[in-house]
């Protein structure tokens, strides 16, 4: 059994990170790799933010649900028969079987194990046999509620009951995303791509939020945009990234005929990337999922104008998948080994006071959220 963090270990974890990006190191290699840091992850982190499920399309009918597992507990979205977006935990409350798997459409929700009905608000309304049985009243009966919000065209849903609405933590987040896609909402699946990681959620976090390394590491991808517009700012909970498609010809792919020429990406605490390539319309959902200390899943959802892609956006696909992403899960793999090693504690934090995505300034960003959790987390702790 994982020993949780003690009340100095969160002083320790603290120590080399400055509020100041060009005077801070990174975050410690302990919360990368130490079992009891995933630990305060799962319960600081992943249990109280608000965590990507699905395209508003996917649950817009009557009885269609998703089932999913957020921060290791077993959860289901459904849309109810009056319209209503309701989030459960998918446990039966009879011996705690899982209701609902994978996603499709239904009238109720009849849990596979001793057949006790739910209806799509949760409430319990039949279960065989029961009727002889003393102090028992089915409607006294529900589901455990969780937090679920439809925002800026995707679902979302938060096991913390205190936590405000998404809306609220976000700020201009629906804003600046509704300026550059304003279509988000009718735009449709097109394609998934899946990968498995042997790294911390953390580094791929990081690695995402700076291009201090696609000089270095992306050759192509610096000449799909213009590095020289790229630009990074950091908000409350969130961090965009914008840049303009680069003019001259690429090897990443051809968007010459592009009819979105910004390449305008966001990251949305702690485990949602919303991307916005150059080309057409479209929107990428990266949903970091982790797993443990040193595995985590991604995938990559595509969603379209249309069900099918174009040339250009297969092409996109492509490089993303063979070129793209060969190169920064090689990176993060090797962080993480590095992390491992008493080679290594902590680096500098390599920061742009200018914003430039050639800085580090949205990964020290990151930093101070996961430090403000684990902070959370001590005071109980203490």
């Amino acid at each position: 059994m994982t020993q949780p963090a003690l009340p100095n270990d969160f002083d320790t974890i603290r120590t080399g990170y400055d509020e100041n990006a060009s005077r801070s190191l990174s975050l410690r290699a302990d919360a990368y790799t130490q079992d009891k840091w995933w630990d305060a992850d799962l319960r600081a982190v992943l249990a109280r933010t608000w965590q990507w499920v699905c395209h508003v399309e996917k649950l817009r009918a009557p009885g269609s649900y998703v089932a999913l597992q957020v921060a290791g507990q077993p959860i289901a979205v459904v849309r109810d028969r009056e319209g209503v977006l309701r989030a459960f935990y998918n446990v039966c409350k009879h011996r705690a079987h899982e209701l609902l798997s994978g996603e499709g459409v239904t009238s109720r929700i009849m849990c596979p194990y001793h057949a006790w009905v739910y209806k799509l608000d949760g409430q319990l309304v039949r279960a065989p046999e029961t009727d002889h049985l003393e102090d028992f009243t089915p409607s006294d009966i529900c589901l455990d509620a969780v937090q679920v919000e439809e925002f800026c065209g995707f679902i979302y849903v938060n096991l913390d009951p205190e936590a405000s609405g998404l809306a609220a933590q976000s700020g201009d987040l629906e804003t600046e995303i509704r300026h550059w896609a304003p279509d988000i909402d009718s735009l449709t699946f097109g394609r998934r791509l899946s990968y498995d990681i042997k790294s911390n959620w953390k580094n791929v976090i990081d690695n995402f939020l700076e291009c201090y390394h696609c000089p270095t590491a992306h050759k192509d991808f610096c000449d799909l945009v213009d590095m020289d517009t790229y630009k990074v700012t950091t908000h409350g909970i969130y961090s965009s990234h914008m840049a303009e498609a680069g003019n001259g010809t690429n090897s990443a792919y051809d968007v010459s005929n592009a009819t979105v020429r910004t390449h305008a990406v966001w990251w949305l605490w702690p485990t949602t990337c919303i991307m916005r390539y150059p080309g057409r319309s479209s929107i990428i959902i990266l949903n970091v999922i982790p797993m443990g200390p040193d595995r985590t899943l991604e995938t990559y959802d595509f969603f379209l104008e249309t069900p099918e892609p174009d040339a250009m956006e297969i092409d996109a696909m492509r490089y993303l998948d063979e070129v793209l992403q060969v190169e920064d899960i090689g990176l993060v793999e090797s962080v993480q080994r590095g992390m491992s090693t008493p080679a290594f504690t902590q680096g500098r934090i390599v920061s742009d006071p200018g914003g430039s995505g050639k800085s580090e300034h949205a990964v020290h960003h990151f930093h101070g959220l996961v430090l403000d959790a684990y902070a959370a987390i001590a005071e109980q702790t203490a």
